[in-house]
């Protein structure tokens, strides 16, 4: 399985005021003790009667599209346990968050990246020039196979926001311009330098550790400078990716750089302020609550779920909260029930495409009287 082990302690300053806790060390283990790993595998490790899940050509997920993905597929997964004598364990609000943190260690929600593009890309945007791959080229400049910043996405973040003034100096040093990135050269560069000899067998760490009402990183780093407040940062990093972060703290550093210096921020620091405007909205993942309402009409979810009699919980309802972790955990303890009662009453199993699954979580959590 993967040897990446991911921590993620998130708290909730954006929008949602509860924490949030997900470690992939037991998501994996819940991908074996749940026999995901009977059908699935991740990155050749699994089995081969279903997709490998690090292997996925359309990838780019988000939580809720890889819960409208598992909700399409329930009912197959179902027949395919029973016939398999698969029993299925618990999952927990905990443990689908826990899961889901297992799928961001893998790289699920990163477009897939290509090594022959990212060697052309490392050479053609100028990496080589001072990175060597295992000895130093630049004695300033830490060859690949120590780069912390592979295994581990925060690190990465870091990196560049961190060592921007050096680059830029490097660059002008040179009499050329900081290269521009967009997030396919980043993700194309990482998938190659991941796959080296050298680094291939690399264990990593993610960790996210903040207090939620602590803002004070976000003003100490100069950040409120230009965005005002975290919010207003959070929406501009709406929907992107740590990659995507890294790409625009690459990109902004020219203008970043022209205003007043910036102290580097210790790793710890760039965990809270990374937390505090990124975390919590890509991990929910809510779309538009106009759009939700019509999606819940039109897959019949009142039927049960506005219907007394139905036996169901009525939604929506102030004071429940809905992500893709949420809705991965009422699949699994309540949908073979409810393909049941949808059976009796000749109503068609629900199925989501595009964002129609962020869109009805972003409807249930509006907390309708």
């Amino acid at each position: 399985m993967s040897r990446i082990s991911v921590l993620l302690w998130l708290s909730a300053i954006v929008l949602r005021a509860a924490g949030f806790t997900a470690d992939s060390a037991r998501g994996e283990r819940l991908f074996q003790s749940l026999s995901c790993i009977q059908c699935h595998s991740v990155n050749g490790t699994g089995g081969s009667s279903a997709p490998d899940l690090g292997r996925i050509e359309d990838r780019g997920f988000t939580p809720s599209s890889l819960a409208a993905t598992m909700w399409n597929h329930a009912p197959a997964m179902w027949a395919s346990m029973r016939e398999r004598q698969i029993t299925a364990g618990e999952l927990d609000l905990q443990s689908a968050q826990d899961l889901l943190a297992f799928f961001y260690a893998a790289r699920f929600f990163e477009e897939p990246g290509d090594a022959g593009r990212g060697k052309h890309a490392f050479q053609s945007r100028g990496c080589a020039g001072c990175h060597g791959l295992t000895s130093a080229v630049n004695p300033k400049a830490k060859p690949v196979s120590q780069w912390q910043a592979l295994a581990n996405p925060l690190a990465l973040v870091d990196a560049m926001s961190n060592h921007r003034a050096e680059m830029l100096a490097e660059s002008g040093a040179k009499g050329a311009a900081l290269p521009r990135l967009n997030v396919r050269d980043l993700t194309d560069i990482l998938v190659y330098l991941r796959n080296l000899p050298e680094t291939r067998s690399s264990a990593g760490l993610f960790r996210i550790d903040v207090t939620g009402a602590d803002q004070r990183v976000f003003q100490s780093a100069g950040c409120a400078k230009c965005h005002q407040t975290v919010e207003a940062l959070a929406q501009n990093v709406r929907g992107k990716t740590l990659t995507g972060i890294a790409v625009e703290m690459w990109n902004h550093a020219p203008s970043m750089a022209a205003g007043a210096p910036l102290a580097p921020l210790a790793l710890g620091e760039m965990q809270a302020l990374v937390s505090s405007f990124w975390a919590v909205k890509f991990f929910e993942d809510a779309g538009s609550p106009k759009v939700g309402a019509r999606v819940f009409a039109a897959k019949r979810c009142g039927a049960c779920h506005q219907n007394a009699s139905s036996g169901a919980p009525q939604l929506p309802i102030a004071g429940r909260e809905f992500s893709g972790a949420a809705m991965l955990s009422v699949l699994w303890k309540h949908g073979p029930n409810m393909l049941d009662r949808m059976n009796t009453k000749g109503l068609a199993w629900p199925r989501f495409e595009g964002m129609q699954m962020s869109d009805l979580i972003a409807y249930l959590n509006a907390r309708h009287p």
